[in-house]
């Protein structure tokens, strides 16, 4: 197994990885809407969802793939009233991939967020 870690995407607030690779298998660790730095991104669901994607952009790119690679996401929401405006950030960063994925709606999220979101990423080409 290999450890993935960029300094381009906010790093792990506890004792885990930004993700983890195994054989040709990449597992991110759920991205919250922090900057590189550390700093919540502040406003509704559409600015977290972009923040969660430029992470995981990030943490996907350091190695060596692309969100074109992304074979099922889990998205965490904290109201799933904001399945449609998340949706629409989400439409939009996929463009017409549209890997697996399951939406829940959860009690409470790192930091009080209101978007978290993990990715399974193939990284055979």
């Amino acid at each position: 197994m290999k450890q993935i870690q960029t300094h381009d995407a906010p790093a792990a607030i506890g004792p885990y990885s930004q993700a983890m690779v195994s054989g040709d298998l990449m597992f991110t660790s759920g991205q919250i809407p922090l900057r590189p730095d550390g700093s919540l991104v502040e406003g509704g669901i559409e600015v977290q969802t972009q923040q969660v994607f430029d992470n995981l952009r990030a943490v996907i790119g350091a190695a060596g793939a692309t969100l074109g690679q992304v074979v099922k996401t889990t998205v965490f929401l904290k109201d799933m009233q904001d399945f449609a405006a998340m949706n629409g950030i989400y439409a939009k960063a996929f463009g017409t991939h549209c890997p697996a994925r399951s939406t829940v709606q959860v009690a409470r999220l790192p930091r009080d967020v209101l978007v978290e979101i993990e990715a399974i990423v193939s990284l055979s080409k």
